[in-house]
């Protein structure tokens, strides 16, 4: 009987996580609040305030409305995540040589519901429930269990802002950022015939050890956590004229405590508490309606502080599960809004989105650069309402990926991620 090499909790719980913060991150940070936002790369959207959605980017811009503002819908996202070129190598079974993956991606749907109610000439107060991350990446028993398995977060993020009118041509805002989030990471690991593995806990936990005969694939990692946080924003907007204004925001995002289910092999406990630390974002958009026309560019720079997600920490024994170092990543779009009449609007977009990995990377839910080519159009039934659709497709790079667990296995791939992303919503002032 062949016994195979000692490995910790820890060594495989971490790889589990690993794609835990690549779901919540770059690799797939969702904007889905609103479907004119889908339907033009969301260039401009802190500042164009066509409906209610502004206000998940910049609360300033509610002071722009002066109506009571509804608007409503969901966002659909499916990304397609492929594996190609793999090899793989395994000291615990006799599965390796070539390995590939044709679509690891699932359908998210992320709803949407916000209202602005201005108060007088100089206040507006609002609230809305979107969703920042939703998406969902599953590999079947066909590819190794611990580099691909099942990977799952949803959030909800319900914000509260109010905004001030300073005069003709400033106006300011503030808001919180209750976010709740759940995740969920499965592993496994394929151990062939008469060979044994022990599984010891790391110090300084009790000594546990546990060595058995294994002909099958095994739980390597199984998590299931939910947890919450308080962020907040600031903005303001500067009006030249109706068809002339620009807009600054800023969100300061929370440290998620997720806490649950966070095991091991052999269904041993490493922790109680996973410790997220979610990026902050800045936002400068532009809009300009040129004179004569129908025609309106729109614009945004971004920003994103995701070198602020360094590690993955924990309440347990073993505090640092995963170091990342990622980098801060910069985003730019480019709209077009073209008012055809007064029921039909027409829009589309560009934007480039840097990827925020940049040593590490995963195949679970891979990250790169992005290039969103965007199309939409609005409907208006009547002169307060209107029902909108866009639709993206999201296009990345091919990426070299190596990981390894020492004493276990190790992969070599490229893998690559596109994207459609598809809105509806409906939005009326009264």
């Amino acid at each position: 009987m062949k016994k195979m090499p000692v490995f910790t909790t820890s060594m495989l719980i971490s790889a589990a996580l690993l794609s835990s913060p690549t779901t919540l991150a770059a690799g797939f940070q969702i904007e889905a609040q609103s479907a004119t936002g889908v339907g033009r790369a969301y260039a401009g959207d802190g500042i164009i305030a066509d409906n209610a959605a502004v206000m998940a980017i910049n609360p300033a811009a509610m002071a722009l409305f002066d109506k009571k503002a509804f608007t409503m819908g969901a966002t659909a996202i499916k990304p397609n995540i492929s594996v190609e070129n793999g090899d793989y190598n395994a000291a615990i079974n006799d599965n390796s040589g070539a390995v590939s993956y044709d679509d690891a991606g699932n359908l998210a749907v992320a709803p949407n519901l916000f209202l602005i109610v201005p108060l007088n000439d100089k206040w507006a107060v609002g609230a809305g429930l979107y969703s920042n991350f939703g998406t969902e990446s599953e590999f079947d028993d066909s590819f190794p269990g611990e580099y691909g398995g099942t990977s799952s977060i949803i959030s909800a993020d319900l914000a509260l802002a109010v905004s001030y009118r300073l005069n003709q041509q400033w106006s300011f805002g503030a808001g919180l950022d209750l976010i709740y989030g759940h995740g969920k990471f499965q592993r496994s690991l394929d151990v062939d015939a008469n060979k044994t593995i022990t599984i010891e806990t790391p110090r300084p936990l009790p000594d546990y050890s546990h060595t058995f005969t294994v002909d099958s694939r095994i739980n390597a990692a199984d998590v299931d956590a939910s947890g919450a946080g308080v962020g907040w924003n600031v903005g303001t907007t500067y009006e030249l004229d109706r068809n002339n204004r620009w807009g600054i925001s800023y969100h300061a995002s929370p440290e998620i405590s997720a806490k649950g289910k966070i095991d091991g092999p052999a269904d041993v406990t490493i922790a109680d508490t996973l410790y997220v630390p979610l990026p902050d974002f800045a936002q400068f958009s532009g809009y300009n309606h040129f004179k004569g026309t129908r025609f309106a560019l729109s614009y945004t720079l971004g920003w994103t502080d995701w070198s602020k997600f360094d590690k993955l920490a924990t309440d347990g024994a073993v505090n640092t599960l995963q170091k990342f170092e990622w980098r801060d990543t910069w985003t730019v779009a480019i709209g077009g809004t073209y008012y055809l009449n007064d029921k039909w609007t027409l829009r589309t977009g560009y934007k480039f989105d840097q990827g925020a990995q940049d040593k590490i990377t995963t195949i679970s839910v891979p990250d790169s650069n992005r290039n969103w080519l965007s199309a939409g159009f609005s409907y208006a039934p009547s002169h307060d309402s209107s029902i909108d659709f866009g639709i993206t497709y999201l296009l990345g790079v091919d990426v070299d990926v190596h990981e390894e667990h020492a004493g276990v296995s190790s992969i070599d791939a490229t893998t690559h991620t596109d994207a459609l992303i598809a809105g509806v919503q409906y939005s009326k002032t009264f």
